[in-house]
């Protein structure tokens, strides 16, 4: 058993120290890029700047001819994108490496960490099954960072796609000082759990209740009433949110499929933000906007936090006490829930200027 001690300490001599708090970078959209397919490359550098966080995809979406080129490309991308990736750059370079069971994931990260690891800020891990993989990997990076001689720890991300995953969730968000967070992988996890759906993600209108009829008689139970759609993933997203916040780590939704449906993406993506997710995954450029407009605090919301968080300090700044703004009680847990709110539009805003313009004039107003 290993000492809690010795947690936070390197786990290869001459590797950087693992990380004691994870920084909360905005990582609204994870936009998906394959490296291997030119015309998606060659919009990497226009991208940088607009989306949170460009993601290097090597993983399912990219055939097993094209691999190393993907690779090789991800690589020429991460030594020649000009403000992409590393602490300080507004857009943050991510990859997807393969499955650990496949042939290719200890080259990816054998060739990547020595060539991008400078500029890299998350590794992806597809299919986590427990902390077990999250300890191999954790290792294999300390000793390639030490050898790239890397003077910060790459973070570590986790798709959840396999039933045992969701069974083992809280153990892989805390096998490692690395863990940056969790995603949602529906399509993957469906197939595992035998689930009977084919969408990437979102509902299902099979999933659903229907309103009670009129009186028991036939004609009732026969007659028209009105159905509404539920949730596949609620469960899903609320335990991973759970286990992400006990570890402080950040939960994020995975891929919507449908990409034709903006309507259905946005009612899923808001589901999530509202449940707790900090992000979203992206596989077209238009869910990107999405995406940001979802994982940004309203402006009307960043103003009513605002003005409780003001009420309650006027009562002596300690927490305790209630007023009342507008009709409705407002209280300690409700001062809590607002700092959080205007905790997040602080930290957008400070790397989005169309953001901060928007919520410094509902502040004036």
């Amino acid at each position: 058993m290993r000492s809690a001690k010795d947690f936070f300490r390197p786990l290869a001599v001459g590797a950087p120290t693992p990380p004691t708090e994870i920084p909360a970078r905005p990582s609204r959209a994870i936009h998906f890029f394959d490296p291997s397919n030119p015309k998606m490359a060659a919009k990497v550098p226009d991208m940088v700047g607009s989306v949170d966080v460009l993601l290097g995809n090597l993983e399912d979406a990219v055939k097993a001819d094209n691999k190393v080129a993907a690779r090789e490309g991800l690589v020429e991308i991460g030594q020649n994108t000009e403000g992409l990736g590393g602490p300080e750059a507004q857009t943050q370079l991510w990859t997807r490496i393969n499955a650990l069971d496949s042939p290719w994931a200890l080259d990816d990260l054998t060739t990547l960490i020595p060539a991008i690891g400078h500029t890299l800020d998350v590794v992806m891990v597809p299919k986590v099954q427990g902390a077990e993989d999250i300890h191999y990997v954790d290792r294999l990076l300390a000793q390639l960072e030490a050898k790239a001689g890397l003077d910060r720890p790459i973070l570590v991300h986790a798709i959840l796609e396999t039933a045992r995953g969701v069974a083992n969730i809280e153990e892989i968000c805390g096998a490692s000082p690395r863990m940056q967070g969790l995603s949602l992988g529906p399509a993957d996890l469906a197939a595992d759990r035998r689930m009977k759906t084919t969408r990437v993600g979102g509902g299902h209108p099979g999933y659903l209740v229907r309103q009670d009829p009129a009186s028991s008689s036939e004609a009732d139970i026969n007659a028209s009433r009105s159905v509404f759609q539920q949730d596949l993933w609620h469960y899903t997203i609320a335990r991973m949110v759970d286990a992400c916040a006990m570890h402080g780590i950040y939960p994020y939704y995975g891929p919507f499929g449908d990409i034709a449906d903006v309507v259905a993406c946005e009612d899923q993506f808001r589901n999530a933000f509202l449940l707790g997710c900090v992000g979203t995954w992206s596989l077209h450029p238009k869910q990107i906007a999405i995406a940001k407009k979802v994982f940004s605090p309203s402006v009307e919301d960043v103003a009513h936090a605002r003005r409780v968080v003001a009420a309650m300090s006027a009562l002596g700044g300690d927490g305790t006490g209630a007023v009342m703004l507008d009709g409705k009680m407002e209280d300690d847990a409700s001062l809590k829930q607002c700092l959080v709110m205007v905790e997040l539009a602080e930290r957008l805003a400070a790397t989005d200027p169309e953001l901060a313009e928007l919520y410094a004039a509902a502040e004036e107003g």
